[in-house]
């Protein structure tokens, strides 16, 4: 049967839903952080899409239309009618594959929707946070024997797993700060929140020690007015300074109220010429001498960097955080933590306290740590924080041994309360190292995966403690049971359990035709280094439940990380030696995975691609990868979700979902100008559903790939008039053009085909987008719709802020010549619309042409009508067409007078040759 997903996608829904609220994925970030996850609200409509039928009957097509869009109202939207929808098809039960599950997101719809659902990844990490989401909630755990950590009021969620796992949570931050206890000292009954440190190099001219600072704020000056019962009150803020004494190589630091007073030690350098220069000058406090930035790496590398303590932070006071300068017993139990981290015993003989496992040579651009000196993920930290860290991993260790020993639950049952606290470990460390600084406006901490491609590193760091504030144990542990909470509770219609497997999506132990969908999300090429990224989460986690977790002990890695040699990613950003991640590589197994996805899904099933790329090159190589794995792409749907992070490429806004079907086994082969008008005909026909369910002009170029794929995919290759094949991108530019064709634009009664090139593209662009930014993809999807290169319209699509938009006439830059394109007449108008007559006059007049052009004043008209109203340039355009008649006069006139002046040059000219 035809599904749903094959004609009908809930884009709007989804697009509104991924940004923010229940769609967006964020509250399931807080069951364990991972990296750029799909946004619920689209792996919700893809698992229903993918499930749901597509009838013949139009009444029958619109109920279930009703209820998929109900069902997108909210997490658990419509949750027992869409049950029911499924059960009426699937009398036995439907099954769901997820070879790509990351942190489950897929898979947890298919759970919420009591549909089985196996979810596969490579990374034991993902395995572990796919559990912890749609897994682990879903079992009956009634059966366990009670907990004797009563240490947390009862909840009213009445469900098991959440009310032992406060307990558990509590009962660890209890036994770890009591640990940590004697080396964050509490002096005068201030209890610190965090601790401001900086990393300390060797002047390379006078020999002292300083600190590399990046700035000396610590909390910015607010106010507030009276309100009530509550007096005004004004805060200065608190800002530090760093004193060096030359003579003793001693550095002092100086907390004071209000903004900054001096300059820090860390500063962006600028030339002779007051321009900005790559890299950060490191300036000794002693003599001033300027240390570049090839200097400071390198001496960083050399493993001459000394961690030293110069603030500490305190919470309670009205105005938020208060800052003070390290006492001597703040200072004696930092060193104190130093001493006794050195003789902290391993985990197991080949488990060392402190993670020797290596850091991946060249790795420096993800993990930026490496770039100063840190060889293994025990290198980055300072070693407080390292011993706070070990101590946590042996706390949450014990109580797994406990709930097994002494309490008695089944080992699943311990490995489910223990990877929730591992999970908290996660989101701790993704707040912890050398890469966490303060976050001013909120007067909290930045954690180290801000741009969610890459681990940070700051010479100046915080490192927060184990009581009260942000980043600290009870307020991570409190914050995601929260969101559990939310999630699992009661109210809410139970789920099924998947089944979750650590292993590779190029083999899987399904049998043949086992499952009615495959819906995935594979990786997006290079976008995200996932192993690379979460190898921290996973030398920690598995000291904390290896025991009880074994398969996270077993690595063929040598550095002891996670295995790479099969993850299918594009490792562009610095491989380190005998790695395989290339684009060859991620073709090659993208290709054998969707081969396997091919093999296991039913012959009546849809395998569902969610897949996002900013780059045309990497979704010809995505098309021609599903067609050499012998599926068909049968649809198409656009939606605006989550920015993913991505190293030095705009990070994507739109999303496509898929879908795909098993090729028929034999197929005739065709030809190039027959299959290009069925593409025409294929779009043409899809072209009023679309219209009529609202789709964007935008998002019906992108839709239009699904039928052009499905046109191409009933031929076994399609081959030009030389016999040769014809390579698949070819058809996915054609999908665009024909959807070109198909919406039959009209400029003033002009068809859009019929302006110049370059013309034709500047106003398609503003029938697309108009004054919006778009992202630098959907310009690089144009160009590969036109005939143009990107080089000859740069310059009307230039760029602004992280993307490009329409250029404004004041800031388009041409010689209009007889040559000129239209567009470019119609922008040096409206530019010299804003002075008297007579500019105007003179570009038509450099134009060549016939003042009455009906393309120029079409165009014109166009923008006065496209654009918003209130833009200076649609402004502009109205201001043209009124002068239409006086600058056509105005034109003739400087034209008269151009003719005359050459005439008269050349008279001038021949006269003085008689002479």
């Amino acid at each position: 049967m035809t599904r749903m997903i094959e004609r009908w996608f809930p884009c709007a829904e989804v697009s509104a839903n991924a940004e923010s609220g229940w769609g967006s994925g964020n509250a399931e970030k807080y069951v364990f952080p991972w990296f750029a996850a799909r946004p619920t609200a689209q792996a919700k409509a893809a698992m229903l899409c993918s499930l749901l039928p597509w009838p013949d009957n139009v009444a029958e097509q619109e109920r279930l239309k009703t209820l998929v869009q109900k069902a997108m109202g909210d997490r658990f939207g419509a949750s027992r009618e869409v049950r029911a929808e499924l059960a009426r098809y699937y009398p036995d039960g439907a099954a769901v594959l997820d070879p790509f599950s990351g942190r489950g997101m897929i898979p947890l719809e298919a759970a919420r929707m009591g549909v089985a659902a196996t979810g596969i990844d490579y990374s034991p990490v993902a395995v572990l946070a796919s559990e912890l989401l749609t897994d682990y909630p879903y079992r009956d755990w009634s059966h366990e024997p009670p907990l004797p950590w009563q240490t947390a009021a009862p909840q009213t969620t009445d469900i098991r797993l959440v009310e032992d796992l406060e307990n558990v949570l509590a009962e660890i931050g209890r036994r770890w700060s009591a640990e940590m206890e004697e080396f964050y000292p509490i002096l005068d009954g201030d209890r610190p929140w965090a601790y401001l440190w900086a990393v300390t190099l060797p002047c390379q001219d006078c020999g002292h020690r300083f600190p590399l600072v990046g700035s000396y704020e610590l909390r910015r000056a607010k106010s507030h007015a009276a309100k009530g019962q509550r007096a005004a009150w004004k805060d200065p803020g608190q800002s530090f300074r760093i004193r060096g004494d030359r003579s003793t190589g001693k550095f002092t630091v100086e907390v004071h109220d209000g903004p900054p007073t001096d300059q820090p030690t860390f500063v962006a350098g600028v030339d002779s010429n007051g321009k900005k220069i790559p890299g950060r000058l490191a300036i000794c406090v002693h003599c001033g001498h300027v240390h570049a930035l090839e200097v400071h790496k390198r001496l960083a590398n050399e493993g001459l960097g000394e961690d030293a303590l110069l603030v500490v932070a305190s919470t309670g006071t009205k105005s938020g955080k208060s800052y003070r300068t390290p006492t001597a017993e703040d200072v004696a139990a930092a060193d104190r933590a130093r001493i006794a981290l050195a003789s902290e015993s391993p985990f197991n003989p080949i488990l060392p306290a402190i993670p020797d496992e290596q850091i991946p040579e060249n790795n420096g651009a993800t993990i930026r740590p490496q770039l100063y000196g840190a060889r293994t993920y025990g290198d980055l930290m300072c070693a407080r924080q390292t011993l706070s860290f070990v101590r946590l991993c042996r706390t949450i260790e014990k109580i797994g041994a406990e709930l097994i020993s002494d309490v008695q639950v089944s080992p699943a049952y311990a490995r489910a309360l223990t990877g929730y606290a591992a999970g908290v470990l996660a989101r701790k460390l993704k707040s912890s190292t050398r890469g966490t600084t303060t976050h001013l406006s909120r007067d909290t901490v930045n954690h180290i995966f801000s741009n969610e491609s890459t681990i940070a590193f700051s010479y100046d760091y915080l490192e927060t403690g184990p009581y009260e504030g942000p980043g600290t144990w009870d307020s991570l542990a409190g914050s995601s049971l929260g969101r559990i909470r939310a999630l699992f509770n009661k109210s809410n219609p139970s789920g099924t359990p998947t089944t979750v497997t650590h292993g590779s999506a190029v083999t899987t132990s399904l049998a043949d035709q086992s499952m009615t969908a495959v819906v995935t999300d594979p990786p997006y090429d290079a976008m995200v280094y996932y192993s690379d990224l979460s190898d921290l989460y996973y030398v920690w986690i598995k000291r904390a439940i290896g025991k009880l977790n074994p398969e996270l002990l077993v690595t063929t890695d040598a550095r002891g990380i996670q295995e790479k040699t099969e993850e299918i990613i594009v490792k562009n950003h610095g491989r380190a030696p005998g790695d395989p991640r290339t684009e060859e590589h991620y073709d090659t197994m993208l290709t054998r995975a969707f081969a396997e996805m091919h093999r296991v899904v039913d012959q009546d099933g849809v395998v569902s691609i969610v897949f996002g790329s900013g780059d045309p090159l990497v979704w010809n190589r995505l098309l021609t990868v599903i067609a050499d794995s012998g599926l068909v792409m049968t649809g198409s749907w656009p939606a605006s979700t989550e920015a993913g992070g991505q190293q030095n490429k705009a990070n994507i806004k739109t999303t496509l979902t898929m879908a795909c079907r098993p090729a028929p086994a034999t197929r005739p082969e065709g030809r190039k100008g027959a299959v290009e008008a069925q593409i025409r005909a294929e779009i043409a026909s899809r072209y009023p559903g679309w219209k009529r369910d609202g789709l964007a002009p935008a998002d019906m170029m992108m839709a239009a790939a699904g039928p052009a794929m499905e046109v191409v995919g009933r031929y076994s290759a399609v081959l030009d008039a030389r016999g040769e094949p014809v390579p698949i991108e070819v058809f996915l530019t054609q999908s665009r053009s024909a959807m070109q064709s198909v919406m039959e634009v009209t400029i003033d009664h002009h068809p859009l085909e019929t302006f110049d090139e370059r013309t034709r593209f500047a106003l398609w662009w503003v029938r697309l987008y108009g004054r919006q930014v778009q992202a630098k993809s959907a310009l690089r999807w144009e160009v590969l719709a036109s005939s143009l290169e990107l080089a000859d319209v740069r310059d009307l699509v230039p760029d602004r802020g992280q993307g490009v938009a329409l250029v404004t006439s004041t800031k388009f830059k041409t010689t209009i010549t007889a040559e000129s394109a239209v567009i470019d007449v119609a922008l040096a108008l409206l530019a010299a619309s804003g002075e008297s007559l007579e500019p105007m006059g003179q570009v038509l007049a450099d134009w060549h042409r016939n003042a009455d052009d009906e393309y120029l004043w079409a165009t014109i008209g166009f923008l006065a009508n496209n654009l918003p109203v209130s833009d200076a340039d649609a402004v502009a355009a109205s201001r043209v067409l009124r002068a239409r008649g006086k600058v056509g006069d105005i034109a003739e006139s400087v034209a008269y007078r151009a003719e005359t002046a050459k005439r008269k040059q050349r008279h001038d000219e021949n006269q003085g040759t008689l002479l």
